[in-house]
């Protein structure tokens, strides 16, 4: 096991971070708030560890292993919001290491669940702040995807290895760094249109810049405390609607749509499936909230989209009380959480196309009971899947299963309710924030909660976030042996 390349690449990632910590340090200085000094002093210390580990082990030429890979993506997800958490900690909230490090972790992995009560008067460059962790949580979960998961074989990932591969009878992708650039270009580039977007509907500048961040990462940190029941019209909703929905596209097919040929976006199976979900879930709640709630058919139409958007993509911006809305409504956002959005794209949960590979091991299943003696491949994306991936997704969803479960009665065990541990636990394995109950509802918080369930939260925010297996692999015995 070489662990200079390990503390290499932490060494940048820890820079990168520092240098993130200016742009709220200005705001603070700008708008008059004394905690400018916090995000200094941070900057330093963030720079000062990410510095130290880049000169010790710069110069030399670096292999990494598989192994390698799962220690690099596991200590990564933990060590980031251990300094993302430091101006939290440090700031003139007064908050504990535990509400934090919860907050930095809710960011960096773009789940969205908050302690900060009192939004609307919190500082602009805590806020900020806040926006700035989703948005590297959310580049860094899509170049993770594209360029670990596949290779690690996590969850049924080496499907999209066709999509990576230097084949000439496939699609024209740039690999490695190539397609990092262009990922990160096309994130960029979509931040930008979804912030003119929300100045556009009447948001100032800091608010749509923050709102643009943690959209287009299906984050859902928002600068106010009722989120988007704040604005008066429905052009912020709209606005949000639209790039929700880009957030939880597969990012490497806008890589494909601008290098080869648009067709090939709407092409996807994947993509089509999720859009599909969404039309469909959005008709089935707004009718029926017409029959329940008797609102007005824009707002009806624009709540139920939002909502449903919100909720499968993972961003969990808040617009209405979804769980005053009844039983239909919560059961159905119970399972969108679960759902989740596509591989390769910022959302989190199941994914699409874990499902559409289930939905096709099914199908073979009774194909074969009908016609004993026939031979039935399972299919994907219109190709044969390979011997090693209906395993690998019936695996993930067994211990996506189990550890629902594990949260669940954990949460219960520290004298959580039911709905708030039930709720919570899917919240936090499916990075999607809020949850169904009055207490951490999209109008509540997760401050009231103890300490021990935070923790607990915190570690179901990773685990979702690392794809479940990435984690769970490490506490094999095999995995340390030479």
């Amino acid at each position: 096991m070489n662990l200079r390349p390990i503390f290499y690449i932490q060494g940048i990632l820890l820079s990168v971070l520092s240098l993130s910590m200016i742009f709220p340090m200005l705001t603070d200085i700008y708008f008059g708030y004394s905690d400018w000094i916090v995000f200094f002093v941070c900057m330093i210390v963030t720079a000062f560890f990410g510095s130290a580990l880049i000169l010790s082990n710069h110069g030399l030429k670096f292999n990494l292993s598989a192994r390698d890979a799962f220690i690099l993506t596991n200590i990564t997800w933990v060590v980031l919001p251990c300094f993302g958490a430091l101006p939290f900690w440090l700031s003139s909230l007064n908050l504990s290491f535990t509400d934090s490090f919860f907050e930095a972790m809710s960011g960096i992995t773009t789940t969205g669940s908050t302690i900060i009560i009192d939004l609307d008067h919190t500082p602009a460059g805590i806020l900020l702040w806040r926006a700035i962790l989703q948005w590297l949580g959310g580049i860094g979960i899509i170049i993770m995807a594209m360029s670990i998961l596949p290779f690690l074989k996590i969850g049924g990932m080496q499907v999209f290895k066709a999509e990576l591969a230097e084949d000439k009878k496939a699609v024209a992708v740039p690999r490695s760094k190539q397609l990092a650039t262009s990922i990160i270009l096309i994130y960029v580039f979509l931040t930008m249109l979804c912030a003119i977007g929300y100045i556009a509907t009447g948001l100032s500048s800091f608010d749509a810049i923050a709102h643009a961040m943690t959209t287009i990462s299906t984050g859902g940190f928002s600068t106010f405390n009722s989120s988007f029941d704040h604005f008066t019209h429905i052009g912020p909703s709209i606005i949000a609607i639209i790039f929700m929905i880009l957030g939880g596209v597969p990012f490497v097919l806008y890589v494909k749509a601008v290098k080869d040929s648009p067709k090939l976006f709407f092409m996807d199976s994947q993509l089509r499936c999720y859009l599909s979900i969404i039309a469909v879930a959005a008709i089935s709640l707004g009718a029926y909230l017409a029959y329940t709630q008797h609102l007005p058919l824009l707002e009806l139409s624009v709540t139920s989209l939002f909502n449903v958007v919100s909720i499968m993509t993972g961003t969990g911006y808040g617009h209405g009380e979804i769980h005053h809305w009844g039983s239909f409504a919560v059961i159905l956002f119970f399972f969108l959480m679960a759902v989740g959005g596509c591989a390769g794209s910022t959302s989190s949960g199941v994914k699409i196309f874990r499902l559409q590979v289930l939905y096709s091991i099914t199908k073979v299943q009774i194909r074969g009971l009908l016609y004993p003696n026939g031979l039935f491949l399972p299919h994907y994306n219109g190709g044969n899947l390979a011997k090693d991936v209906p395993p690998s997704v019936m695996g993930f969803l067994f211990v996506y299963g189990l550890g629902f479960a594990i949260l669940t009665l954990a949460l219960a065990y520290v004298g959580v309710d039911l709905m708030t541990a039930t709720s919570g636990a899917m919240s936090s394995l499916s990075n999607v924030g809020p949850g169904l109950s009055d207490l951490i509802g999209t109008t509540g918080n997760f401050q009231p909660l103890p300490d021990s369930a935070k923790w607990i939260l915190s570690a179901g925010m990773l685990l979702g976030r690392l794809e479940m297996f990435t984690i769970l692999v490490m506490f094999s015995p095999d995995f340390w042996k030479h």
